[in-house]
């Protein structure tokens, strides 16, 4: 009497696959997303230029009218409101840019929010820092400096 092993069978058994259509070339596959020209590119470059200044702009305007703005604020409140403020300020910056009308791909639209943010936040919070300390200089009798 032969044995039925059935590891024999399991082995012997090729799992079938269906036929698959072999795709030869990746011309045939349509882009997702329109290609952009040249010139298109030119012009949302220059577009994207013009988004990071305005932010640039507004962050040293911005900066210095907080130390101006929550001066009769005390303590700890002055902070955060002129952290509020500054989020405020790149929100309306947002806005802008959104009404710049910008033709960006969708794999390009994070670009609108973060052009020039990290430059945005530290100019801001320089330019705040550097106009309260000239504003409250100790008025002591002679020149006064910050160094002194």
């Amino acid at each position: 009497m032969a044995r039925h092993n059935p590891k024999k069978k399991k082995a012997e058994k090729k799992p079938e696959t269906p036929d698959k259509p072999e795709v030869s070339d990746t011309k045939d596959i349509p882009p997702t997303e329109p290609v952009q020209t040249e010139q298109e590119k030119s012009y949302t470059k220059r577009k994207l230029d013009k988004l990071f200044w305005l932010r640039i702009g507004l962050a040293v305007i911005a900066g210095t009218a907080a130390t101006f703005i929550f001066e009769p604020v005390e303590g700890e409140e002055r902070r955060w409101a002129s952290i509020a403020f500054m989020i405020i300020i790149f929100i309306v910056s947002v806005g802008i840019g959104k009404g710049m009308k910008l033709q960006l791909p969708k794999s390009d639209r994070k670009k609108l929010v973060t052009t020039g943010i990290g430059s945005y936040i530290f100019i801001y919070l320089f330019m705040w820092i550097l106009t309260y300390t000239l504003v409250n200089l100790p008025s002591d009798s002679g020149i006064s400096t910050p160094f002194t």
